[in-house]
């Protein structure tokens, strides 16, 4: 794999860690500036609501800009957004920093994935892609771990100007390993929005609203279950979240080579997994072996079909793959808020803490439908094109 690809994933690992490591410093947050942890809160929804806003429109701002500039730009908003978080004066700065922080996100995964496909040949153009992911898979597994202990020990603007810290050294790194591609072939607003107008860009997007959504339906409040039903001591959550993110990386791994081979019957066996997984939480929650060995399992199918999804869209983007790229993005964070929202629902309905992950199973088996419906597309248009004379 070329070492360019060491470059991007770095600036995934700096990402990833700050959109998950509020979670861990949270408490110390809302204690510094005395609000409740619902409000404080609202520094998750700032950053998410950053992704999906800036995930379309800097990438479509930028798509005359050779990529490699685009990488670079993205990574100074994300230092600049941290490091001005990291400063931030009370909590209402602190949410607007966070929004700043979060618009760049979609944008450097959209072109990201792109130039790292562009770096190998077409037979290993997933696996390359899953390269630069598993600097996010990484960042549940070491940044977030590390950045709540740092958080606990020092304080949270410490956490999150050594973030800024990783941004800087990954706009070093981009500068250094990733190759000058020049402008982009047919680089245009209006190239990148016909993407958009191909139903399989939408079923795309669909599967990963919705089949994702079943994954953070469960992780959103995983927590309280390993804690209030398991019967894990809260010291031992961080251990269990860096299990998740091991899962994560795991499936990132297995997604980017099935990816390369058979890219619908993985997808179809990731979905199932996750269903199955998700339902069987409701079971092995009472134990707590069990309870680790799902919560790793769910890490596994959950990123195994967003990796597999990353792909799949960008195929059937055709030769305009960098909006649409970007737009997954906002996707998996549109799932993150229904998974949670709905997970919420049923918790406050009185269902139990294990509600959610019913939720969830019943969200992954709408996108496995979604799935289905997009591998029959897949052999009508198949059809259509052997009847057409050559």
């Amino acid at each position: 794999m070329p070492i360019a690809l060491l470059a991007l994933a770095i600036g995934a690992f700096g990402i990833g860690t700050t959109e998950f490591v509020m979670i861990g410093v949270l408490p110390q947050r809302a204690t510094d500036f005395g609000v409740s942890i619902p409000t404080a809160g609202h520094l998750i929804t700032g950053y998410a609501l950053g992704v999906v806003i800036g995930a379309p429109l800097l990438t479509a701002s930028a798509a005359r800009l050779p990529r490699k500039t685009v990488l670079l730009a993205m990574m100074g908003v994300f230092s600049l957004g941290n490091l001005l978080f990291a400063l931030s004066p009370n909590h209402e700065f602190g949410v607007g920093f966070r929004f700043l922080a979060g618009l760049p996100h979609g944008a450097f995964f959209g072109a990201g994935a792109v130039v790292a496909s562009s770096l190998v040949e077409p037979g290993n153009r997933a696996k390359a892609v899953s390269m630069m992911f598993l600097g996010l898979t990484l960042a549940n597994v070491v940044g977030v771990p590390l950045g709540t202990l740092l958080g606990q020990q020092v304080g949270w603007r410490a956490t999150f100007g050594v973030v800024a810290l990783v941004g800087l050294v990954a706009i070093t790194a981009i500068a250094w390993l990733v190759p000058h591609q020049g402008r982009p072939p047919r680089a245009s607003l209006r190239g990148e929005l016909d993407a958009f107008r191909r139903p399989q860009v939408w079923l795309a997007l669909g599967i990963v609203t919705f089949g994702l959504g079943g994954a953070f339906a469960c992780l959103s409040y995983v927590t309280p279950m390993l804690t209030d039903v398991a019967g894990f001591a809260p010291r031992d959550v961080t251990l269990l979240l860096a299990l998740a993110g091991a899962g994560m990386t795991v499936g990132n791994l297995l997604g980017g080579r099935l990816a390369d081979r058979a890219l619908m019957p993985g997808l179809y066996l990731a979905l199932v997994g996750l269903a199955a997984g998700l339902s069987l939480f409701t079971v092995t929650a009472y134990s707590k072996a069990g309870a680790a060995i799902t919560v790793f399992a769910v890490g596994v199918a959950g990123f195994m079909a967003g990796l597999m999804m990353q792909n799949r869209i960008m195929q059937k983007a055709g030769g305009t793959p960098t909006l649409v790229s970007a737009a997954v993005q906002s996707a998996f964070n549109i799932a993150n808020s229904i998974g949670a929202y709905l997970g919420g629902l049923v918790i406050a309905g009185g269902l139990g803490l294990l509600a959610p992950n019913w939720v969830g199973a019943t969200l992954s088996v709408l996108g496995l439908s979604m799935a289905i419906m997009s591998g029959m597309l897949d052999r009508r248009e198949e059809r259509t094109a052997a009847l057409v004379p050559a």
